[in-house]
């Protein structure tokens, strides 16, 4: 009784968190409707996210409590106005920025990207709508933050985020040690806090909120001959288009319309309104930490909530493909030469399908399926749908070899014997193989639902918005890196230990009652 009240509380508790966090059902919608922007929603002050709608943050797609808000929010918000259609926001990686333009994923890219030369061979910008100058980003106790020009950093770790131009100018830096760019702010705060850097570069808004937040940073500015040399397209943000896009002239003629005071104006209130400025020190430990999950814990629960919803369904659906290939490949070769000849074909295919699923990461999978689709096919997979097809083609592959290694582990003996009473192939299979096989393999979809939890995390490329996504966009947001970590490695933990237990259970289920008797050594009494 008390094993299934504890089952019952685990899947009461699964399900709820699934169902909160299935997508929200965008609005009926035509593409001509609407004005779809990406930008990371975690580089405040240009995007952030927080959970209500307060300073005019709009809602993102595809959520139901996560808002994005800021200065290029409120940049969109005027662009969209302009062209009469409906601002749409989504949350996407800065990796994934460009290919999700490039493929029709969005329509433009509002994230405080700078319209560089090699930008520019794949997508069109429009005009500046902001304009700052680089900084670099320090620890306030340490040498260089009494720096003045580039030549006081000499022999400092220096670097900056990955596919940016201010990775680039780090060599301008004398004797500069190089250090590998990072993939994204959140990261870069994380590694000069602890010390492993002695700053990165940035630019001026980023330099100011960095500073506010953390009273152990320094933001060094320099005078125009001792700071970096830079291209002015360098230190511009635009908005990013597709190629020939006829809607760059009409974007350019409503930021023309926004003076510069305004420009001014909204970026000293996004300064003054991220979630960050207004940020008090929580003292303790355990204080920041019931702050955060006031602030954020709906975005955990509804992170956490896809995350299992991928994770099960995929365990399930990559479980159900290995079985299928297993049975397939145990088919005995048919006499018939045509028959033998797509047995080995579909076999083939099914050893590529297996070795390259095996032999790729999956985070090189979500960006060749979700993005590699719909530029050669057209093809608009939802991010949720392309999450549970990639997840699960994935698991497949590695459970086909499981369940191979599972029927080889039913004796010889047995199959002979069916054969030797008559029974079919299939009947074989369904009847006496398949049901040892699957208790065999047990253990292995229990490890294989435990990684796939872990896993999603790198579907972060697509922007799904699982667990760590969210834990990134809060990270990158209130800049309690640690704490915010925290938190989400205790809810894997937890799912974790919750899949694994409920997976013992099952096996305690399909074995029976610990111990037997056998009939002769039962109590023998007169009949």
């Amino acid at each position: 009784m008390k094993k299934r009240r504890t089952l019952l509380l685990l899947f009461t508790f699964v399900l709820s968190l699934i169902i909160g966090s299935l997508p929200v059902v965008a609005d009926d919608l035509t593409p001509t409707d609407e004005f779809r922007v990406g930008m990371e929603t975690a580089y405040a002050p240009f995007n952030w996210t927080q959970t209500s709608d307060a300073n005019g943050a709009v809602l993102k797609y595809g959520e139901s409590k996560a808002y994005a808000g800021g200065y290029d929010v409120e940049i969109a918000k005027k662009v969209a106005e302009g062209l009469g259609k409906k601002l749409v926001i989504v949350a996407t990686q800065w990796d994934g920025l460009v290919p999700a333009l490039t493929s029709g994923k969005i329509d433009a890219i509002v994230a405080g990207m700078s319209p560089t030369a090699e930008r520019r061979e794949k997508i069109d910008f429009t005009d500046a709508y902001y304009e700052s100058h680089l900084v670099i980003v320090t620890r306030k106790n340490s040498d260089f933050s009494q720096a003045t020009s580039l030549e006081d950093f000499t022999g400092a770790k220096i670097t900056g985020q990955l596919n940016t131009f201010h990775y680039g100018v780090i060599d301008q830096i004398p004797e500069v040690k190089r250090q590998d760019p990072a993939k994204d702010f959140s990261a870069m705060r994380v590694a000069l806090a602890s010390g492993i850097i002695d700053g990165y570069v940035s630019e001026r808004p980023e330099g100011v909120t960095a500073t506010n937040v953390n009273e152990n940073f320094a933001m060094v500015e320099f005078s125009p001959e001792n700071g970096f040399q830079t291209n002015p397209e360098d230190v511009q943000v635009a908005i990013g288009m597709r190629k020939g896009d006829p809607l760059v002239q009409e974007v350019n003629q409503i930021l023309a319309g926004i003076s510069d005071d305004e420009r001014t104006a909204l970026m000293d209130a996004a300064i003054e309104n991220q979630p960050s400025a207004n940020q008090e020190s929580s003292g303790t430990l355990w204080s920041s930490l019931k702050k955060i999950i006031d602030d954020y814990g709906i975005l955990f629960l509804q992170g956490a909530g896809l995350t299992l919803l991928i994770a099960i369904f995929s365990t399930f659906a990559g479980t159900v493909i290995g079985l299928l290939i297993g049975v397939f490949r145990t088919i005995p070769k048919s006499e018939n030469p045509v028959a033998r000849f797509f047995q080995k074909l579909g076999d083939l295919l099914l050893t590529i399908y297996i070795e390259v699923f095996r032999g790729t990461p999956m985070m090189v999978q979500a960006m060749v399926i979700f993005y590699g689709l719909a530029l050669a096919f057209q093809i608009d997979l939802n991010r949720t749908v392309a999450a549970l097809f990639i997840v699960s083609i994935n698991t497949g592959a590695y459970m086909s070899e499981i369940v191979r290694g599972g029927i080889f582990a039913v004796d010889r003996g047995q199959f002979e014997a069916a054969q030797a009473i008559g029974m079919t192939h299939s009947q074989t299979m369904n009847k006496i193989v398949l049901p040892q096989v699957i208790r065999n393999i047990l253990p292995a979809i229990g490890n294989e639902a435990v990684i796939n939890i872990k896993d999603t995390a790198v579907l972060s490329v697509i922007s799904v918005g699982d667990l760590f996504f969210q834990g990134t966009a809060a990270a990158g947001t209130n800049y309690e890196f640690f704490q915010t970590f925290l938190i989400v490695g205790v809810i894997y933990l937890v799912m974790t230990l919750s899949a694994t237990r409920l997976l013992r259970l099952m096996e305690k289920k399909m074995d029976g009652p610990s111990s037997y008797v056998k009939v002769e050594d039962l109590p023998q009494g007169n009949e």
